[in-house]
């Protein structure tokens, strides 16, 4: 497209895309929804931006846009809603067990890296060759964030570093007993 015709569609969004959002919000009674509409028919003209100038009125071909795609979005809540009424009722879900709220909030105090690298390799069960190929960074790296995340766990969750030890954070009773957390 030429900067031209670049330079028009700019001029034709920012003459009709305030009446537009204002149509759509009073479609839709949600500021969001309306948002998304009125992005996806702009995206609907700059694809036909070729042939929509030469339109009586291109703004009324937009808000046909707009109240075409809010109709489908109302469609598509009566199909989801009479779909889920029909539909039996899910069992209600187990609250999370106390180790999960724990290793969540260990993984949370994490570098963003540690975190992602940690979560791709435990919780998708991918790779090391993978990960780096995922992040862009060398396999090195990656092995690194998983060295330094898995050391960070552990001390975050007070663990010792021989695999599957916990160290009690209270002293021994008397009888050398102790707690494993």
């Amino acid at each position: 497209m030429t900067e031209e015709r670049a330079d028009a569609f700019d001029a034709f969004y920012r003459d009709t895309s305030r009446r537009l959002l204002r149509y759509a919000y009073g479609l839709t009674g949600d500021p969001g929804e309306a948002q998304d509409l009125v992005q996806e028919a702009y995206a609907r003209a700059w694809q036909r931006w070729r042939r929509l100038p030469g339109y009586d009125d291109p703004e009324a071909w937009l808000r046909l846009v707009v109240n075409r795609l809010s109709t489908d979005r109302w469609r598509r809540l009566r199909v989801r809603r009479a779909h889920s009424a029909a539909a039996a009722p899910l069992p209600p879900a187990d609250p999370p067990s106390e180790d999960t709220v724990l290793l969540v909030r260990a993984m949370r105090t994490l570098p963003e890296a540690h975190r992602h690298a940690l979560a791709l390799r435990y919780l998708l069960d991918r790779s090391v060759a993978d990960i780096a190929a995922e992040t862009g960074v060398p396999e090195g790296t990656v092995k690194s964030w998983l060295s330094r995340g898995r050391a960070a766990l552990a001390t975050a969750l007070n663990l010792d570093p021989a695999p599957g030890a916990v160290r009690s954070p209270e002293p021994s009773p008397p009888g050398g007993a102790r707690n494993v957390h």
